[in-house]
């Protein structure tokens, strides 16, 4: 049997947007479970404060700025990760950020940007990186969708957020299939509501129609970052070894039974 707490020992980690909530909380998890850490935000900040939490808590990490709507910054920093670390075992595409607006609202530049920084932050790292997971042998990619990909709401305009969220989770079959010749496993963990500092400031606010979520949710709560990390971790690790395509949904059961 593995040492759980050890499972990626001898592995290095990519993990996208790690300056806070859920990235922060992968890199920590990664890290405590042996791997070496290779992060990025564009928060300088927030990166430092994260890579200072992974090394007091014994783990190896290091963090770079990147753009990761920029096809060149990104194909450049798969460049230095494969010179400094030689291979790359497991990609955590996590970084993402939205804007939400109703259709009747929703302006062809804020779709734009929503595909720029939903979907073109998925697509580079994972064209970059690609190569190097290959040549790992026996590699994970692990892609960050949402229950707005599968789902539709009344009380939240976010058709851009739903499409690109969507495709992400196709985009998870597709390279499920592209992978599995080259022992690439590509799966998706698909949050519900989750209580980060960027939750708090809109779906979550007192003013917003979603703040009574965790009424609607079976569990009876909203998830934490954490519990999204520990899903992760455990696609991204041997465990997992015969799981490919899979989208995970992390929501409490939310995205499981109708109202009512």
């Amino acid at each position: 049997m593995p040492v759980f707490n050890q499972r990626l020992a001898g592995k290095t980690a990519v993990i996208t947007g790690t300056a806070s909530g859920q990235g922060r909380a992968a890199a920590l998890a990664f890290a405590e479970a042996g791997a070496l850490v290779i992060g990025c935000d564009m928060d300088d900040d927030g990166a430092a404060a994260t890579v200072a939490e992974v090394t007091k808590a014994g783990g190896r990490m290091s963090s770079s700025r990147v753009d990761l709507t920029d096809e060149a910054a990104v194909a450049s920093w798969a460049r230095d990760v494969a010179a400094t670390h030689g291979q790359v075992h497991i990609l955590y595409a996590n970084a993402a950020v939205t804007r939400f607006a109703a259709v009747d609202q929703l302006t062809f530049a804020d779709w734009k940007w929503n595909v720029a920084h939903e979907m073109d932050v998925v697509f580079l790292p994972v064209r970059y990186f690609w190569p190097q997971l290959v040549l790992a042998q026996n590699a994970a990619i692990i892609l960050v969708g949402s229950t707005a990909g599968v789902t539709g709401s009344m009380t939240n305009g976010r058709l851009a957020h739903t499409a690109t969220k969507g495709a992400v989770v196709a985009m998870t079959k597709q390279l499920a299939a592209e992978g599995a010749p080259h022992g690439v496993r590509v799966n998706a963990v698909s949050p519900g509501m989750i209580r980060t500092a960027a939750t708090e400031g809109n779906l979550l606010a007192p003013d917003h129609p979603m703040r009574t979520i965790a009424g609607s949710i079976p569990l009876g709560r909203i998830g934490t970052p954490d519990e999204v990390a520990q899903c992760a971790l455990f696609l991204a690790s041997d465990e997992a070894s015969y799981v490919t395509g899979v989208n995970l949904m992390v929501d409490g059961g939310w995205s499981a039974v109708l109202p009512g």
